[in-house]
């Protein structure tokens, strides 16, 4: 009977223990989401918490520009925050470096439930078997499309290479209308991003899980023609996420490829870029008329695929860790569609909902306030199915060097814009498609 009382008397004391420690716990926390508005909106989040749980939480913005080289220093000084929200691309190299405690990331995820997780966002972050970084938010690169011209001339969705020469060939009237605006300056990242989007579609990568490094040359060949038709299709000069957007807004261009974050401003929320296809620069009339297709397919590669980019949490090797993982997991629940409010219209849940309610934080993201100068949720511009096209490409969404456990390598071949340039002489005509393949493997064989 003695030793009964005794241990229930142990087990309390441990969980006062433990209470008193989140109580009096300090976190500090670094986020890339650092305009004023989005940095708001986190300090509420944080404040909530404390709230809840005695823990402060002190919000650190810090320039995405600057994240490498600020963890980095951190590191190197014992002086790392508990928690980091961060892009993909650092996840497996701080697992690596020992930057991130993957056991306790991969902990968190296990107790939210990792079938409440899209598999890719998951896979992503595979590091020996755990889930290194706890994923918050995501999108995937969009082809955004005339549905109202598709129908009227009888084509069907730009979900395939086919599908969009087809449309262009019936479409591409310029300048009235151009059949698409493809990337074409090589010095911005958006080219690079939209290159990847569209040789991952034929099942096209530059790495191997050896580390081998050179692309497939017949679906590199088949690629490359894809890309310079839409290009030939396209206005002349050097094209990126600017004119490709502007071209489009006023009604002279078929298809684009672009990211999510340009779903607020087709429906005319944000006064900074507005669309000009009529003289309301506020109307909705545009978005209404604008199918959307996440996942493209190659004739190489008939599943397809969607280019996806995904944010994570990532609890620190320097971390308190026991009030943050309370805190990431507040984050990541009951706090989840504040985190995902920060930008609605580019995160998009990529934990859709809890064991209870599997589809809870969709639904509730779909009803979330989205735009700058206005405000109007999602749900009442886009039809129900242009969102589940949205949120469902990050099933499957993919990056160059992720199945293949070589996502560092990739970046740096991507960084490089050795592919940009050399697919920009062979627009421009400088040498034919196979002596592009050749010199393409030629040149990322010697990146390190």
């Amino acid at each position: 009977m003695k030793s009964g009382i005794l241990h229930a008397l142990t087990l309390a004391a441990a969980g006062l223990l433990v209470s008193t420690s989140m109580a009096n716990a300090q976190l500090r926390f670094w986020t890339i989401e650092e305009q004023p508005n989005r940095l708001a909106k986190q300090q509420e989040m944080a404040k909530a918490f404390e709230e809840k749980t005695g823990t402060s939480v002190e919000v650190i913005p810090v320039t995405e520009s600057e994240l490498g080289t600020r963890a980095t220093a951190a590191y190197a000084a014992g002086d790392l925050p508990d928690v980091i929200y961060l892009t993909l691309q650092y996840v497996l190299p701080w697992s690596e470096a020992g930057i991130l405690d993957t056991e306790a990331n991969n902990e968190v995820v296990r107790d939210l439930g990792k079938d409440t997780f899209t598999p890719a966002a998951l896979s992503m972050a595979d590091f020996d078997g755990e889930v290194a970084a706890v994923p918050s938010d995501g999108w995937t690169q969009m082809v955004l499309y005339r549905k109202d011209l598709f129908d009227a001339a009888g084509l069907e969705a730009p979900n395939s290479y086919a599908n969009i020469i087809k449309a262009v060939e019936k479409l591409h009237n310029p300048p009235e209308m151009y059949g698409f605006v493809a990337a074409t300056k090589i010095d911005d990242n958006f080219m690079s991003q939209v290159l990847e989007h569209v040789l991952l579609a034929n099942g096209v990568t530059p790495v191997g899980a050896d580390g081998a490094v050179g692309f497939d040359e017949a679906k590199l060949t088949e690629a490359l023609e894809f890309y310079k038709t839409i290009a030939k299709a396209s206005p002349p000069g050097d094209l990126y996420w600017k004119q490709s957007r502007e071209v489009y807004f006023g009604g002279k261009a078929a298809m684009i490829i672009w990211s999510p974050f340009i779903l607020d401003e087709l429906a005319g929320l944000r006064d900074s870029a507005p669309p000009t296809i009529n003289d309301d620069p506020t109307s909705d009339e545009l978005a209404s008329k604008t199918g959307i297709i996440t996942r493209l397919t190659g004739p190489s590669n008939p599943d397809g695929a969607a280019w996806g980019d995904i944010n994570y949490f990532g609890i620190t090797n320097d971390a308190d860790t026991d009030p943050a993982e309370e805190f990431v997991k507040f984050s990541m629940d009951e706090g989840y569609i504040n985190t995902l409010s920060i930008a609605p219209e580019g995160k998009f849940p990529v934990r859709h909902g809890t064991a209870d309610e599997p589809q809870k934080f969709v639904k509730a993201w779909a009803s979330l306030p989205a735009g700058v100068d206005r405000k109007k949720p999602l749900s009442d511009v886009y039809d129900q199915k242009v969102l589940d096209e949205v949120v469902s490409g990050l099933e499957t969404a993919n990056r160059w060097g992720v199945a293949e456990g070589q996502l560092a390598l990739a970046s740096r071949i991507i960084n490089s814009q050795v592919i940009n340039r050399l697919v920009r002489d062979y627009i421009d005509g400088e040498r034919d498609t196979a002596e592009t393949v050749e010199m393409i493997n030629d040149e990322i064989a010697n990146i390190e």
